[in-house]
């Protein structure tokens, strides 16, 4: 697994450059490479589940190689919701259960993105408000501190993965000087790279 988690970031980092010059070529060559390097450290016979998930993923990746092209975002969220649910279903089977005090915030940041999206960008508000939910789900399971037997590399993977894409709605919504959009690209990208390495790492096979 140390060299598929190597390459994904290799891949991640150049995605991440390539967004902070705002060089799409390097992004079309970089971004897809992502989720299939994270695969080649898996078990195709006991994380089929994991490794669909990261096709999912890659599709997505692909779709929203330009994030500001609305119907590539909106499919590219319904890809990213079937790989938030093959985590969930990771996570419910191997005893994860929500707790309030993990649901309450999380839930929270969905419905005021929820309202904010509605308010201002209604074209894209319903796909990206469903995804939310199923993020916030996936979020939810993955937070139980290790205090009460969960897993570090959850708990930061989960809280990435949630800033990554509040990350982007910030970008949609707030931001419209290029230098300041292609800056919060970089680092929906580095955090996003960050989330699926540690979960990926963590719900495979042992």
């Amino acid at each position: 697994m140390r060299r598929a988690r190597v390459a994904a970031l290799v891949s991640g980092g150049v995605t991440a450059v390539g967004a902070w010059t705002g060089s799409m070529p390097l992004q079309r060559i970089a971004k897809p490479l992502i989720g299939p390097a994270l695969a080649c450290g898996l078990d195709p016979a006991r994380d089929r589940v994991l490794l669909a998930g990261l096709a999912a993923a890659t599709v997505g990746d692909v779709l929203l190689i330009d994030p500001d092209d609305d119907s590539a975002l909106e499919w590219g969220a319904r890809a990213f919701a079937v790989m938030q649910c093959t985590y969930t279903y990771l996570l419910v089977r191997r005893g994860a259960r929500p707790a309030l005090i993990d649901a309450i915030p999380r839930y929270a940041g969905w419905a005021a993105a929820a309202t904010l999206l509605a308010g201002r960008q209604p074209a894209v508000a319903s796909t990206l408000t469903a995804y939310g939910a199923v993020l916030a789900t996936t979020s939810t399971l993955s937070a139980r501190s290790v205090s009460r037997g969960g897993d570090r590399r959850l708990v930061i993977g989960g809280v990435l993965f949630t800033v990554s894409d509040a990350l982007i709605v910030f970008r949609r919504l707030f931001l419209t000087e290029d230098r300041r959009r292609c800056a919060a690209e970089a680092v929906v990208l580095s955090t996003y790279v960050a989330a699926q390495v540690l979960l990926v790492e963590a719900l495979a096979s042992r």
